[in-house]
């Protein structure tokens, strides 16, 4: 079932209220995926790098022993950015299992996720100098709220509202997915991909990590990966519908792209909206309506297609 959407405005120089929009998007398509949402957020590119670091998923109870085991988890993260060569310049606590940081930092990105996840529980959710996601169980208007992402103002960015079928109900299930370890790229996706295990094997043995047991990471890694040996994104997704077998529809983003590919089958749903000011995509026309009150020509792109749109 789930849900995705995405958009892309082609004016406004990132001031746009991307924030309230995706959660418009999302939660009218609730139905299709309660049980957790998340967005994939990019604003201009800034000098820092931004790190968003889940500490645990939420299901402490908040007494005393939760809130101090979560307190060392966020110093030791700190001292684990300083030790891989970061510079901190700030971290910000979201909730009581997020923190975001910010950090002066040009080394390998690898070496740094992997030595914050060196601290029990933590995660790097995303990493770059545009994106930022955010993802947590329930609909959209209560992570949207919980995440104070009214306000939020962006170019671009994506969603997903997620039924979960094969994996748990937990923040690490949910998307999107940072396509670990390239800089400012994530994807969501419906569908399922029958050869994930293979893939799985195969960007384990090249030194990947994956954070869940979601087909849908393999997608964002396996990009992340054929980026790393070179290839555009546009490149990466055309491939990828050569080497992931299953039926399945997705949304990558960059930092000034978004992107849509479709399996040969073209069973899963994807409408699409261009206009002059914005790209707006999603898996039921209901979405696009959410953000566009006028009245508008929509399509649904082809099997094997992959399309993308420059911010």
């Amino acid at each position: 079932m789930c849900g995705i959407a995405g958009i892309i405005y082609r004016n406004g120089n990132g001031a746009q209220r991307l924030g309230a929009d995706m959660t418009r998007m999302l939660q009218s398509m609730k139905h299709r995926g309660p049980d957790s949402t998340g967005y994939a957020l990019y604003r201009p590119p800034t000098a820092e790098l931004i790190l968003r670091i889940k500490l645990a998923d939420g299901e402490g109870n908040g007494d005393i022993e939760w809130a101090d085991r979560l307190r060392h988890r966020r110093e030791e993260v700190k001292a684990r950015l300083r030790a891989a060569g970061a510079s901190l310049a700030s971290m910000e606590e979201v909730n009581d299992y997020t923190i975001a940081a910010r950090l002066d930092y040009d080394g390998d990105l690898k070496h740094l996720a992997d030595y914050v996840e060196s601290v029990p529980g933590a995660e790097v959710l995303s990493a770059g100098s545009a994106l930022e996601i955010v993802k947590d169980l329930g609909d959209a208007k209560t992570v949207g709220d919980a995440y104070k992402l009214d306000s939020y103002l962006g170019t671009h960015g994506i969603g997903h509202v997620r039924m979960a079928t094969e994996s748990d109900v937990d923040i690490s299930n949910a998307h999107p997915y940072w396509a670990y370890p390239f800089s400012d790229v994530a994807v969501v996706h419906n569908g399922q991909l029958t050869n994930y295990h293979q893939w799985r094997r195969r960007l384990e043995r090249l030194g990947h990590r994956f954070a869940s047991d979601c087909d849908s990471e393999i997608i964002a890694v396996y990009l992340a990966q054929k980026m790393a040996e070179g290839a555009t994104l546009e490149q990466a997704m055309r491939m990828s519908l050569e080497d992931l077998d299953g039926v399945f529809t997705y949304i990558c983003v960059s930092d000034d792209a978004l992107g849509m590919a479709k399996d040969e089958l073209a069973a899963k749903p994807l409408v699409l909206y261009e206009g002059d000011d914005m790209v707006v995509l999603a898996s039921e026309e209901i979405a696009i309506r959410a953000v566009i009150d006028r009245e508008i020509e929509t399509y649904d792109p082809y099997e094997s297609e992959v399309m993308v749109w420059t911010r």
